[in-house]
């Protein structure tokens, strides 16, 4: 048998070739909304976001930007400040949406109009100083397209969005070299649109272009004097109380600067308003209306090329070290190499003196063969050295056997996941019109894969001989799922404590929890017993020893911690280069869309593979040093590139993130390890049930009498 499920490059190649091309498109006149001349655009408001923290805060929760008024705008049923509903993913990832005061019409220009005046105090102030200094961007949403900022490239031949706009800026005074911060209180709104072929009109483009006018500059009706004239910034600033602070420090003859702490009555105020215009884009059609959100993407393609030939590169390497592995050890040691060791699938050794004639081998597991003479040759143990000794052994049933099964079991309902999000990705039924889809999809078939969670948990918790199906079945249930709960209910309080909307809602929690125990715990039990009642143990082809054969000394390259660490490498290599796009688009670019999922489903399974290849290698070196203890080794194997992963985590956020806080560097460094523990359960599963068909498959070659 050839190992043509691992190693076929035409297959392979023409797949990596599909996949490497399905972007993420997103369905054509999928969710489709015309607009008639003077149809209402609801102008929906989001969150606030930051590059440098983790911590994002919802639109309207912010002190110094105008409330909503409550009133019903453009027809709407609902008034102002009501909240859209949101799916699962919409709330994990911080959305928090609502309705405006913001009046769009198509094909309305509007030159300006007033929002409102919000007086802010001096502990709001600080706040938006902090803010600005933080570089935070807020987000809205009109017509499913987030609000984005435009750029150009250098060379000014194309045109880019980056999601969201600042709420301020900040410079430095030139006298004094002191920071100033500029709030944005004018918004000029940019529709792009073009005729449907259906009739009506599409939005293909949602651009906002803030500015910062000072107050001085606001006239009766609301508006700035020449609205797209030259303006001084509203400057974030309230001159200090001297006399209140005279009566705090009477005997001191140094005042503090700022008093931002002091409560004093004292207002800013901070005029709103905002102007619309509509401008026709008959370049752009509907279904590629996202593309500008992604082209200053496109310019990686090359690398990502680059990632994926690097991948097939080490994976080939591998392929063709396990294609020598499988041809000696199936091919050549199982049938033969002429020499007599081997005949009729038999193991054969010749005793060295004739009065041994009634002896045999059964320390060792192995049934002898006497040559008629008698005649003795030491060489011929040979022939029977290594792997072939563990015969006896190598189906032992490992130590905590009834935390492994469970372990696969978790791995196993991650691996469905995982290939569900990808496949769906690539066909684009995941998209980013799609929001928060990724996530909540995620969630449902995380849930639906518990009956594999079971069935695989309770099958070979079977085959180790376990009679406690039930006890195993609420590990597997409980275990990993209820580790991630337990962490992201902790998380969530520092979170919590610092209102942001980045927290889970007390009632998304309540409900996530039913989701796991009323519905995935169910579908586990489910899953358990048809594999442990109904489905029959897998067999293994040889018979254990009733004595456990003594294990000889170990190279230091096969111990656990040693080992798994080296056999880590070739996965980590065949991955890190696409880790940085995905890494850069979770915590730099939070206000981009990752859509390169053809190329990450093909590094993808790549590395799952090479997983298998490096699992393959090692078990067969683990084996051939007479060590029959492979089952949790080979599962650490397959996970061991989780702890590259986790340091190439630490790596990015020294080098290349700018985050502050002890909150945001706290969920920082406990999503990437929750990441990297998904990551390695799933590859380590991977590595096990490769390392496990691998054993089975070798040893059903070999005949014991």
């Amino acid at each position: 048998m050839k190992l043509r499920s691992v190693f076929c490059p035409r297959q392979w190649t023409i797949w990596l070739l599909f996949v490497s091309h399905a972007c993420a498109f997103y369905i054509p006149g999928y969710s489709v909304t015309r607009y008639n001349d003077d149809e209402p655009i609801p102008l929906l408001v989001n969150k606030i976001f930051s590059d440098h923290t983790q911590l994002q805060y919802a639109y309207f929760d912010l002190p110094f930007v105008c409330p909503p008024s409550g009133q019903s705008h453009g027809g709407s049923p609902f008034g102002s400040g009501k909240s859209v509903s949101l799916n699962l993913g919409e709330i994990l990832r911080g959305d928090r949406i609502m309705t405006s005061d913001f009046e769009l019409h198509m094909g309305r220009n509007v030159e300006c109009q007033k929002l409102c005046t919000v007086e802010v105090g001096r502990k709001d102030v600080k706040w938006g100083r902090q803010l600005i200094r933080e570089g935070y961007v807020a987000e809205w949403i009109a017509d499913n397209l987030p609000g984005a900022t435009s750029f150009v490239t250098v060379d000014r031949s194309r045109k880019y969005y980056a999601t969201g706009f600042k709420i301020g800026d900040l410079d430095f005074s030139p006298g004094t070299g002191k920071p100033r911060f500029f709030i944005n209180n004018h918004f000029n709104i940019v529709i792009r649109w073009r005729s449907a072929p259906e009739g009506g009109k599409v939005v293909v483009g949602f651009e906002i272009y803030p500015k910062s006018i000072k107050a001085s500059d606001y006239v009766e009706d609301g508006c700035p004097r020449q609205v797209h004239g030259k303006h001084e910034g509203l400057e974030l600033y309230i001159p200090p109380n001297l006399s209140r602070l005279k009566e705090m420090y009477p005997e001191s003859s140094y005042l503090p600067k700022e008093d931002d702490e002091i409560d004093d009555g004292a207002k800013l105020k901070i005029p709103y308003s905002y102007s619309v215009y509509f401008k026709e884009e008959p370049g752009i059609e509907w279904s590629n209306r996202w593309d500008l959100y992604f082209s200053n993407q496109g310019e990686s393609s090359m690398t990502h090329w680059l990632a994926v030939l690097n991948s097939l590169i080490i994976s080939g390497v591998l392929g063709v070290a396990v294609y020598v592995i499988w041809g000696r050890t199936v091919q050549g040691d199982i049938k033969g190499r002429g020499d007599g060791a081997m005949e009729d699938g038999k193991i054969k050794l010749r005793s060295k003196s004739t009065e041994k004639k009634g002896e045999s081998l059964l320390d060792q597991g192995m049934d002898v063969e006497r040559d008629a003479d008698g005649s003795s040759d030491d060489e011929a143990l040979e022939d029977v050295s290594g792997w072939k000794l563990l015969h006896g052994d190598v189906f032992r049933v490992p130590e905590y056997s009834g935390l492994l099964a469970p372990l696969v079991g978790s791995g196993m309902q991650l691996f469905f996941m995982v290939s569900g999000l990808l496949i769906l990705s690539c066909l684009g039924v995941l998209n980013p019109s799609f929001r928060g889809g990724f996530v909540s999809v995620g969630m449902g078939l995380f849930v639906f894969a518990g009956l594999f969670s079971g069935y695989f948990s309770g099958r070979l918790y079977k085959t180790f001989g376990g009679v406690h199906w039930r006890k195993n079945t609420l590990i597997t249930a409980l275990f990993f799922p209820g580790l991630i709960f337990c962490l992201i209910f902790i998380l969530n309080l520092f979170v919590w404590a610092q209102a942001s909307s980045t927290a889970i809602p007390f009632g998304t929690l309540v409900g996530m929890l039913a989701l796991w125990l009323l519905i995935q715990v169910p579908l586990v039990y489910l899953g358990s017993w048809y594999g442990f009642v109904r489905a029959r143990p897998w067999e293994h082809p040889t018979k254990t020893n009733s004595i456990a054969r003594q294990i000889p000394p170990q190279p230091w390259y096969l111990h656990s911690i040693q080992g798994a660490a080296l056999t880590g490498l070739p996965p980590f290599a065949v991955l890190f280069i696409e880790l940085l796009f995905v890494f850069k688009n979770l915590w730099q670019d939070k206000s981009g869309y990752y859509y390169v999922f053809g190329f990450l489903s093909a590094v993808s399974t790549i590395v799952i593979i090479t997983v298998s290849e490096v699992t393959i290698i090692a078990t067969h070196s683990q084996l051939c040093a007479e060590n029959y203890h492979w089952w949790w080794q080979s599962f650490l194997t397959g996970g061991s590139s989780a702890f590259w992963v986790f340091a190439y985590c630490v790596w990015y956020y020294f080098f290349h993130l700018h985050i502050t806080g002890f909150v945001s560097s706290l969920l920082f460094f406990s999503y990437s390890f929750l990441a990297c523990a998904v990551y390695g359960l799933l590859t380590g599963t991977v590595g096990f049930l490769t390392a496990y068909a691998f054993i089975r498959r070798i040893y059903s070659s070999i005949k014991i009498d």
